[in-house]
């Protein structure tokens, strides 16, 4: 959640609607974000505080010393069940919730190197166990552990390793027999096994065939810019009185070449579904899994295997490295605000880390400026500079005030007219102070004040220290003293930034597990981030860029030819492709401030009568043509006088939609029979009221695809995926990212594959089934040919457009 829970943002309304009106008046006009923050800061009463701390109350981040126990005992049920990755995950949480150097976490970890290892993560496995071990993890136990330990060195190939834990074991055995007989039994054929398997090893003249390690040049910027930090010598920043900065081609740019490849100056991993405690529930403990349990909290990398926060339960890492520099460069600080931040939503915490990270930096004079003179006079004084004004003049930045003079230089740019990604020119985003609605500000503003008060109450180390240091020094301020207050006026600041600056970070998740006939995959954001350079991009509704994720790292590429002096454009959501003009409009206007006149743009609002209802249009039932209308829908064709009410339509498609999604349940389940029954009813029905490139006809055709691919009926299921393919590339382009998605991971061809391995190894390579699906994989592989562009080499080269959309 971007912005606070819905309890806090309601309680701050009523607050502002409450107050008199001079004073929404004097918040309202205020033009200085320092006067908005400390207006609004004192204007926070005791009572506020006590409500935001009772919703703060309700998310469990701490460590409950009863979790582990309930946690591992859950886990175990899933381990008995054969299901590993559910085991590991709640073994995860058990960790989580585990002081260190405790039997509890010992436990944890030892437990969950037993699922890692039936999962096959025998690296990570080996990890799990050091972890045990360095815990304290019970003498008398540490047999089965070191069991495991070396059938995962043997099964690595590291025999030396195997050969010494195996040679402890026996010492362990000898000195320290196990005292129930039967277990000691066991552990020592399981031994003998594994001296025979690692002997085994050690005879086998074993070949490894060379590391084929291709150099992927396209992932590296071929020349990078001496003028723009993470970009492509490609391109060159401008700037505009009326559009601002812009990023332009310098040459003619081809398809496919990278243009920008920049690490985020700060990211947060959004949480996902975490619904505070409710009152009466039987269990406090949350067995659900989020993103915040299967990707690190710092880099943004998926691991199974976490590493926690000491202090808290809620931060967790991929590694021992990944956690220490977070505690170094931020968590310190937040460790202890874990339910504050999740309560004031995903906006307030990226501000507050941003703060956090401008310490380590030299922003000039700013850090004398702000920790000096500012703090020892009032900061409030009519005389002295406001807060907003220090902060800009010390960072060369531009101010948002009417009829002001364009400067020449370029904002964010340092002395030497390089755009670095550094706090500088994440500083000199607009905030759009002016744009955004009074009760936003103070949602804002009241959000920030509170988190500023807890920050001194709740940490013994200064929130704002020397911004050259590496290191937090201890606080000596009272309650929003002048520092605190002016890195309150910056995290005001980055909050408002964020509802036209924030980048979200996806990926793609697969639903599913290996063994499934049926999997999906969808692409959830993972996380927001502040790229300063990327952030340099301006809109078009069909943009000459795509942007992707790895990590917290974002690529911009060229989807498109760009001619040399063309600007560099990105699509922020709204979308030529999925939204008409008037959506795409409403939608621009309202988070980002202005009206888009993009090539799309005009041709639209220059040729309304083309405009219809869009390719989600209802069809006339009697002659097949488009309705038109809002209310009451009629025939496009002047022959017919057909009319309808739309929210008949609409009703029936509703209809439609909760048919398909049982099919899908059905597929899910193995009975694919029965969703083909009920899906060629679904696709007769749409055929009678929706156009043929509606979204629910692709998805029927899509889903029949997959089912007869189940039933082993290729030649239907290749009609069926021709058929929503043709819908897909109709609706977004045969280039584009959805167009890529279809492409890449058929379920069809996954399905062939899975089963002619499955085949070749009962019946051989001459069986006539395995015949008949090799030439079925032959004919879906010329289906599916991707033709190649001016400067591709293969099916990577496939193009895709505006999927790294900003958020809001």
């Amino acid at each position: 959640m971007d912005l606070p829970v819905d309890e806090w943002k309601s309680y701050i309304l009523q607050k502002w609607s409450l107050l008199p009106k001079s004073v929404q008046v004097t918040i309202s006009t205020a033009e200085a974000l320092s006067d908005i923050f400390l207006h609004s800061s004192s204007l926070l009463q005791p009572e506020d505080e006590m409500f935001l701390k009772r919703l703060t109350g309700g998310y469990l981040v701490g460590k409950d010393p009863d979790a582990p126990l309930f946690y591992r005992e859950e886990g175990n049920k899933k381990f008995q069940e054969k299901d590993y990755m559910g085991a590991t995950l709640l073994y995860s949480k058990g960790v989580a919730h585990s002081r260190p150097n405790t039997e509890d976490i010992s436990l944890c970890y030892a437990n969950r190197s037993a699922a890692l290892f039936r999962l096959g993560h025998y690296e990570t496995c080996l990890k799990d166990v050091a972890r045990a071990q360095t815990h304290g993890y019970p003498e008398s136990l540490q047999p089965k552990m070191l069991l495991r330990k070396a059938e995962c060195l043997v099964t690595l190939g590291r025999l030396q390793e195997a050969s010494q834990t195996i040679s402890d074991l026996e010492s362990n055995f000898a000195a320290k027999p196990t005292p129930a007989a039967s277990q000691f039994q066991i552990l020592q054929r399981t031994l003998c096994r594994l001296k025979t398997k690692l002997q085994e090893k050690e005879h086998l003249t074993e070949t490894f065939p060379a590391v084929l390690t291709e150099a992927f040049e396209d992932m590296e910027l071929r020349e990078e810019n001496a003028h723009i930090c993470s970009a492509s010598s490609s391109i060159s920043l401008c700037m505009d009185p009326l559009k601002g900065r812009s990023l332009v081609a310098t040459k003619d740019i081809l398809p496919g070449e990278l243009l920008v490849k920049e690490n985020a100056f700060v990211s947060v991993l959004n949480p996902g579904e975490m619904p505070p405690r409710r009152e009466g529930l039987e269990s406090k403990w949350d067995t659900r899994v989020t993103n915040g349990d299967l990707y690190c909290h710092r880099c943004l990398k998926p691991t199974l295997a976490t590493v926690p926060c000491d202090g808290c339960s809620y931060a967790k890492y991929c590694s021992q490295e990944c956690l220490q520099q977070a505690w170094d460069l931020y968590h310190s600080v937040e460790c202890s605000l874990g339910g504050l931040l999740l309560t004031l939503g995903v906006f307030c915490h990226v501000a507050l880390r941003a703060a956090l990270l401008a310490r380590f930096e030299d922003v000039g004079k700013v850090g004398m400026k702000l920790c000096g003179e500012i703090c020892n006079r009032d900061v409030c004084s009519p005389e002295g500079k406001t807060l907003a004004q220090a902060l800009s003049h010390d960072l060369g930045g531009e101010r948002e005030k009417k009829d002001k003079t364009v400067e020449t230089s370029i904002p964010g740019c340092d002395i030497n007219g390089k755009y670095e990604n550094n706090y500088n020119a994440v500083f000199h985003l607009l905030p759009h102070t002016e744009n955004h609605s009074p009760e936003h500000k103070f949602l804002c503003a009241l959000s920030v004040s509170a988190l500023c008060r807890q920050l001194k109450a709740a940490s013994s180390q200064a929130f704002t220290a020397d911004l050259k240091s590496s290191k937090l020094k201890a606080a000596e301020a009272p309650v929003l003293c002048p520092e605190l207050s002016i890195w309150g006026v910056a995290m005001l600041r980055h909050m408002l930034q964020l509802q036209c600056n924030a980048q979200a970070i996806t990926t793609i998740q697969q639903t599913g597990s290996k063994e499934n006939l049926i999997t999906e995959s969808r692409q959830v954001r993972l996380a927001t981030g502040l790229f300063p350079v990327i952030s340099l991009l301006n809109h078009s509704c069909s943009p000459n860029t795509s942007v992707s994720f790895i990590s917290t790292v974002a690529t911009v590429r060229a989807s498109q030819q760009i001619q040399k002096g063309q600007e560099v454009l990105h699509c922020y959501g709204p979308h030529e492709s999925r939204m008409a003009v008037t959506e795409r409009h409403q939608k621009l206007r309202s988070q980002y401030f202005f009206d888009c006149n993009c090539p799309p743009c005009e041709r639209e609002k220059q040729r309304p009568s083309a405009l219809g209802p869009g390719r989600e249009a209802f069809r006339c039932h009697r002659c097949g043509a488009l309705l038109q209308g809002d209310d009451v829908l009629s025939c496009g064709s002047t022959s017919c006088l057909e009319s309808v009410h739309q929210y008949h339509l609409v009703s029936r498609l509703q209809d439609l939609q909760q048919r398909v999604a049982l099919a899908r349940k059905l597929l899910r389940k193995d009975k694919p029979e029965r969703a083909i029954q009920l899906l060629l009813g679904c696709q007769h029905n749409a055929a009678s009221f929706l156009s043929a490139e509606h979204s629910v006809v692709g998805e029927i055709e899509d889903n029949l695809a997959q089912a007869y691919a189940a039933l082993g009926d290729w030649k239907k299921s290749a009609t069926h995926l021709q058929k929503s393919l043709q819908v897909v590339e109709v609706r977004h382009g045969p280039s584009s990212v959805e167009m890529g998605h279809e492409l890449a991971i058929p379920e069809a061809l996954n399905t062939i594959q899975k089963a002619e391995k499955v085949l070749l190894v009962h019946c051989g390579p001459w069986n006539d089934e395995i015949q008949e699906l090799q030439k079925m994989k032959s004919c879906l592989m010329d289906l599916l040919a991707v033709p190649m562009g001016p400067n591709e080499s293969g099916p990577k080269g496939t193009l895709t457009q505006g999927k790294g959309a900003r958020v809001g």
